[in-house]
């Protein structure tokens, strides 16, 4: 459903008014970020190569666009520049003399061996911040492999963790890209806070890899200080029991969380019907429940079996049991808390899922996403090109 009518905010009071991002950038990590600034009110140019940024290719799912383009790049600027000719990398050298904020996401050493390096860029513009997004960070002996995000699920232990025992599988949406894009925008906010009270920018450095790793601080620690790493349970909890997802008398998959003692002892009495479990040495505590969690898993599919789901969400409601449907992509198409926003793509308009966050600055609609090269003669005319 379309999100809540909100009054259309002047970009000059949005928190990141005035602020240029210049933005060498491609895929998704670092558009990720950008986007996100510019719906913060940042002006963001984005430098393309003359056949665009590949992502525009992913798909033609969005009226013809590609699903992952219109996801993040808009309001946006876009040029088309050939960093190997000259004057235009002439022309990208102005604009950064004017960035606030230069963003980067090319293979390591790139941005060094065209003269634009974060270093040598502050060294020049002092007030300049700049981000560098890379697969594996500046330092180690994998900086040079190249890191797409299933590369960095895999490295990094993700897969590992994730989904039932078996065959191994994807996490299935971008999660390496956007945690990178995410901890870029956080690092290159207190960037900007920091300029506030030194007057000089900073050096912000992110990996897909250690955004990977940081994701995994969980499983990590029980691993190296506990001695077991947790094992591929599906819906399951590795250390929560019980946990997961139970099939009703009509089909139907619910998931349920039990956080502690309070809840489990609730869930017996009103859903499950048995207090007497509540004296059973097999689940006396959550140790226990893992330990037997066949067995308590069993007890839990038994009675969901043998109900149809709307009496068992009527008895998991009435115990304030924490539970879920089992929904698909079109399930979450029709669900009553997505919130939409409105943008134009090409004469047609679509529904895009809003940001996780809201504020008083947000617009009623999202802006469009550019076309290659759209703002390129503005761009060359206000910079000297």
């Amino acid at each position: 459903m379309a999100g809540l009518e909100s009054t259309p905010v002047a970009a000059g009071n949005k928190p990141l008014a005035g602020v240029l991002v210049v933005a060498l950038e491609q895929a998704v990590a670092a558009p990720y970020c950008t986007s996100r600034l510019a719906d913060a009110g940042a002006r963001v140019v984005k430098i393309e190569r003359g056949e665009g940024d590949f992502a525009r290719g992913y798909d033609r799912a969005v009226h013809g666009e590609s699903s992952y383009f219109v996801w993040i790049n808009r309001g946006k600027e876009s040029i088309a520049l050939d960093l190997k000719r000259e004057a235009d990398l002439a022309l990208l050298k102005r604009m950064l003399a004017k960035a606030d904020v230069f963003i980067q996401n090319l293979a390591p050493g790139a941005t060094d061996r065209l003269g634009i390096g974060s270093a040598a860029l502050r060294d020049r513009h002092p007030r300049l911040i700049t981000c560098d997004i890379s697969g594996y960070g500046d330092e180690g002996r994998l900086t040079g492999m190249k890191a797409y995000d299933l590369l960095v699920q895999a490295e990094s232990g993700l897969v590992s963790v994730s989904g039932a025992p078996g065959e191994w599988g994807r996490i299935g949406v971008s999660l390496c890209d956007i945690s990178a894009g995410m901890n870029a925008i956080i690092g290159i906010q207190q960037a900007l806070l920091m300029r506030q009270h030194t007057g000089r920018g900073s050096s912000v450095k992110v990996s897909l890899f250690g955004s990977a790793a940081e994701l995994m601080s969980v499983p990590y620690l029980q691993a190296r200080y506990g001695g077991k790493a947790p094992e591929r349970v599906g819906l399951r909890h590795p250390t929560i029991a019980p946990y997961g997802g139970f099939t009703c008398a009509d089909g139907r998959d619910i998931v349920i969380s039990i956080q502690n003692e309070r809840e489990w002892a609730d869930f017996c009495r009103r859903v499950l019907l048995a207090p007497e479990l509540l004296e059973d040495p097999r689940c006396l505590d959550n140790a226990a429940r893992v330990a037997n969690r066949e067995w308590v898993d069993g007890k839990v599919a038994e009675v969901f079996g043998s109900l149809p789901s709307a009496a068992v969400i009527d008895r998991l409601t009435d115990a304030q049991t924490a539970f879920g449907n089992v929904n698909s992509v079109h399930d979450l198409i029709e669900h009553p808390q997505l919130r939409t926003r409105r943008m134009p793509v090409g004469n047609r308009t679509v529904e895009v899922p809003e940001a996780p966050w809201a504020a008083p600055w947000d617009d009623a609609t999202f802006p469009p996403v550019p076309a290659l090269d759209q703002h390129g003669a503005a761009l060359r005319a206000e910079f000297g090109g």
